[in-house]
């Protein structure tokens, strides 16, 4: 199993930045992509960025030109480096992992707010 502490979230103006960081352990060798997710007011987690261990990322439209991943590998962290942030990106973010078998790991969440 793979356990997830995400840290970074909070609350910032519209226009402002955030840097969300997610250190992984226990069974990280097994693990092939790490990302990031967002609850929306459904309830529905939406993929926001996520990186294969090879670099390929995908990222969401609505966060492309605003939103960066990044991985450390050799610290079993991944980044999501927001800026130009808007009410919109309001969320609870979730770190997630996915390994070479498909299985999914989750962080416990993190609250962004963007607000003035």
């Amino acid at each position: 199993q793979v356990q997830l502490v995400e840290s970074g979230g909070g609350l910032v103006q519209p226009g402002g930045s955030l840097l969300l960081s997610c250190v992984a352990s226990g069974s990280t060798g097994t693990i092939y992509t790490m990302g990031w997710y967002r609850q929306d007011p459904e309830k529905q987690r939406l993929l926001v960025a996520s990186m294969t261990n090879g670099g390929s990322t995908r990222v969401a439209d609505s966060v492309k030109g605003r939103f960066t991943i990044s991985r450390d590998n050799a610290k079993n962290t991944v980044y999501l480096s927001m800026h130009s942030l808007k009410p919109e990106d309001t969320a609870v973010y979730y770190c997630n992992t996915v390994s070479h078998n498909g299985l999914y790991s989750w962080g416990q969440g993190t609250q962004v707010t963007v607000s003035s």
